[in-house]
């Protein structure tokens, strides 16, 4: 047998994780339950904000309620108040092209 018929195989394509990079992926649920929670009390603070205020940021009564009841308590109520911005700033757009 000859040298160069005679080969290594080296798996060096796969790196194995670090102890932080570990710790970091095992830490994410726990830091995403944690802003979701925070989310939660924030959404909740902008009871105090009359319509006025409320109508400023694009949002109404309706849809802090509507967030609240859409998402689970493990889920971010924040990300539906985003889209219910997004989408009256879309249709505000909407109708102002119109006129």
């Amino acid at each position: 047998m000859r040298m160069t018929d005679r080969t290594i195989e080296l798996d060096c394509g796969k790196l194995t994780p670090t102890f932080s990079q570990r710790l970091v992926a095992g830490l994410a649920p726990l830091t995403s339950l944690f802003r979701g929670f925070r989310n939660r009390i924030e959404i909740n603070g902008l009871h105090d904000l009359n319509d006025t205020q409320l109508r400023d940021i694009g949002l109404s009564r309706a849809d802090l309620t509507s967030a609240f009841l859409a998402s689970t308590f493990f889920e971010d109520p924040s990300e539906h108040l985003t889209r219910s911005a997004r989408n009256r700033w879309r249709l505000s757009l909407f109708r102002s092209h119109e006129e």
